[in-house]
């Protein structure tokens, strides 16, 4: 037992799939390659955008910010997650937990307000195309990108300060892979149901509130397409916002599956694989999703590639 009573907490014990060592051997390669896919991937993104004046739109700087939140929540995760996976069980601090968890929080609410802003971005451009460039204007783009980032910021101080401060009985095993609020709050020896019903409430807020705003722009974007005359003018229109409900599906999909499915409702076992899929998934899926289905960036990626090639040819 790490710690011997609730007032003496200085680490915990994350077990990943400790009961089955056969698969951590096996998961181990596969997630090294995944992670540093989703780090080159993210990494190409933000310095394609920083370097290629043409994208210098909304649009691609807050995919920009979306490669940041995703290559920083893959940084927070997968290097404790590969140390886990490569011995059976190994041990975290309490403060390694407790700043794990708080970036964990961080990227996701930042991302689901993020995404809200980008859908609204693009019902602005699709349907205000000649008033675009002042309803999203660098003033208004730097709000909803601040706003997004602030609210992350507050409701990870918040909830991980919250979780945090419960006395810790039993022992500190972690049934997971990574610091999440479930499985660490289940080592709490206090009342929580206060708690959880802040986490909830608070967790379908987060998640219905862009998803709200998402699904109204769309709406607006699906009517606006369909009024134009040429067949040529809605294949573009459908193609700028693929990608973005593409992103918004998995991201969505995933994280509904994980932070809002009942308490008891599967093994833990289930619900490891659950938060791998909303943990992996999304970083790894989202600069495919954004390089192969839009014509600019690849163009941008093309002449990125290009010009390497020359400096190394010279």
């Amino acid at each position: 037992m790490i710690r011997q009573n609730q007032s003496s907490v200085v680490e915990f014990m994350l077990l990943g799939f400790s009961n089955f060592p056969e698969l951590q051997e096996q998961l181990f390669g596969v997630f090294l390659v995944i992670y540093l896919v989703t780090l080159v991937g993210n990494a190409i993104i933000i310095v394609i955008i920083c370097l290629e004046q043409s994208l210098h739109s909304p649009m691609y700087l807050f995919l920009q910010n979306l490669s940041v939140l995703d290559l920083s929540f893959s940084a927070a995760i997968m290097p404790q997650m590969l140390v886990v996976l490569s011995i059976k069980k190994t041990t975290i601090t309490f403060s390694g937990c407790f700043v794990q968890m708080y970036f964990l929080i961080i990227c996701g609410v930042t991302e689901c307000f993020l995404l809200g802003a980008m859908a609204y971005d693009r019902f602005a451009a699709i349907c205000h195309p000649l008033r675009y460039p002042v309803i999203m204007n660098n003033s208004v783009f730097m709000k909803l990108v601040m706003f997004s980032w602030i609210s992350g910021v507050t409701v990870a101080t918040v909830q991980t300060t919250w979780v945090f401060s419960f006395p810790f009985c039993g022992p500190s095993e972690i049934n997971h892979l990574f610091c999440e609020t479930p499985p660490v709050l289940e080592l709490t020896c206090a009342d929580t149901f206060l708690f959880e019903i802040y986490a909830f409430t608070g967790t379908i807020l987060i998640i219905v509130v862009p998803f709200l705003l998402i699904l109204l722009s769309y709406i607006r974007i699906l009517f606006a397409i369909l009024k134009m005359p040429l067949t040529t003018g809605r294949q573009k229109a459908f193609s700028t916002c693929a990608s973005h409900l593409t992103s918004v599906t998995l991201f969505y999909g995933a994280g509904s599956l994980t932070y809002l499915q009942p308490k008891s409702g599967y093994s833990p076992e289930t619900k490891k694989l659950m938060s791998l899929a909303y943990a992996l998934l999304t970083p790894l899926l989202n600069p495919l999703i954004y390089t192969l289905q839009n014509s600019e960036m690849k163009r941008a990626l093309m002449k990125f590639w290009r010009r390497k090639v020359d400096l190394h040819t010279f």
